[in-house]
């Protein structure tokens, strides 16, 4: 069997990879003729451990490809991005362009799969769409739509673990779907129907954001009432039947921080909790920017000269290099633009060079600083000693100290 991945980024190209890894043929399409390049070299363009030695093989042995075109398959996955249109209303332009490149490769019997976060309907869209432009398809191809629940970091082991929702446009389009991921998933495959396979998929995220939140409003009532939230939360875990999750300066990524819109776009009287969620993590980061202003103006009080300030962190979430959406990329940029020519010093451990961000080594910029201000739990911050000499400002619960 060939399957025909269209986009390479975060979630396709392991995808795609661990596809071919088990004996599937597959030509991975993306826009980006560096992306196509590096990987036709056995080159990882995101950060994923263990992921290129897999990548080396499958090249290497002919089993994978990449392209800026389709080729024709018997298995098509849109696996490209759902940006934002207007007040943070889901663009599935990328997905309807997409799937326009592969309509003329289609053939009877083929499988077309969408794996991009998706509003409601999407599936549906897109099936109109391959039948007002190929009406001999209809009822001779088959359409589903199956989402990713991957954490980047963990992805070999999650693509072939984890369950899987599946859900076609009939019942024969998830079973020909259930029967392409059986060839690499061990997790359960769990079928259901297009509409409601887009929503889990939401549902997921949207339910992750509004545990991050209770956690984040408990640490901005915690900083006022002068309490640790990280001891808080760890003495009321201690209840049987509470789990609270821990605060950070925010939710980023393309998926906790941008799935919630997909369901308040289209139900915004319904979804009034999940509204909540994001204006209270949104906050957050408004709330931890301003923090670390008032701290380097309370210094500049005390010592009559400008702080030296070390921003930790830029990624979206630890160790790894995803900078989407990241709340520390934009508490970060915030205090520069009000920093008044202050020495702002910017570490990311995982990220090599930025092209907006002067990138200095984390132990230097944690030495040189005055004020320090962790935005997220990288492994490497974790082995630098706790200083009572500077003034630190810990977002992401380093120390887990007041």
């Amino acid at each position: 069997m060939k399957a025909c991945f269209m986009g390479l980024g975060y979630i396709g190209l392991p995808t795609a990879i661990i596809a071919a890894k088990h004996g599937i043929e597959v030509i991975g399409v993306d826009i980006n003729p560096q992306v196509v390049e590096m990987t036709n070299q056995g080159k990882l363009h995101i950060v994923e451990p263990g992921l290129e030695a897999y990548l080396e093989e499958v090249i290497s042995s002919g089993q994978m490809k990449a392209a800026v075109k389709p080729e024709v398959s018997e298995a098509y996955f849109m696996v490209v991005p759902t940006p934002f249109k207007g007040n943070h209303e889901p663009d599935i332009s990328y997905v309807e362009a997409a799937t326009r490149v592969v309509i003329p490769f289609l053939k009877v019997g083929d499988l077309f799969v969408i794996e991009s976060t998706s509003p409601i309907g999407t599936t549906e869209m897109m099936t109109k769409l391959i039948f007002d432009e190929r009406p001999e398809l209809e009822g001779n191809i088959y359409i589903a739509y199956c989402p990713e629940r991957v954490l980047p970091g963990n992805a070999i082991y999650e693509l072939v673990h984890n369950d899987r929702v599946i859900g076609g446009i009939n019942p024969e389009s998830t079973e020909k779907a259930i029967a392409f991921y059986s060839q690499f998933v061990q997790g359960k495959l769990h079928r259901t129907n297009s509409r409601t396979a887009e929503m889990c998929k939401l549902t997921e995220n949207s339910s992750r954001d509004v545990q991050i939140a209770f956690a984040n409003e408990l640490s901005l009532i915690c900083d006022k009432a002068g309490i640790n939230v990280w001891e808080l939360i760890e003495l009321a875990n201690k209840h049987p039947r509470v789990n609270i999750l821990q605060p950070g300066c925010g939710v980023g990524g393309h998926c906790i921080a941008v799935d919630p819109y997909f369901i308040t776009a289209d139900f915004p009287m319904e979804s009034q909790i999940i509204s909540k969620a994001r204006e209270i993590n949104n906050y957050k980061s408004f709330w931890c920017a301003e923090k670390v202003q008032n701290e380097m103006l309370k210094f500049e009080l005390v010592h009559h000269r400008q702080p030296i300030v070390a921003m930790m962190g830029l990624a979206f979430k630890p160790n790894i290099d995803d900078l989407r959406e990241s709340p520390a990329k934009y508490i970060t940029t915030k205090v520069l633009q009000s920093c008044n020519n202050a020495d702002i010093l910017v570490a990311e451990p995982n990220v090599s060079e930025h092209k907006v961000f002067k990138l200095a080594d984390y132990a230097e910029a944690y030495e040189k600083a005055d004020i320090v201000v962790f935005l997220v739990a990288h492994k490497e911050f974790k082995t630098l000693p706790y200083r009572d000499d500077k003034v630190i400002l810990d977002f992401c619960g380093i120390y887990k100290k007041n």
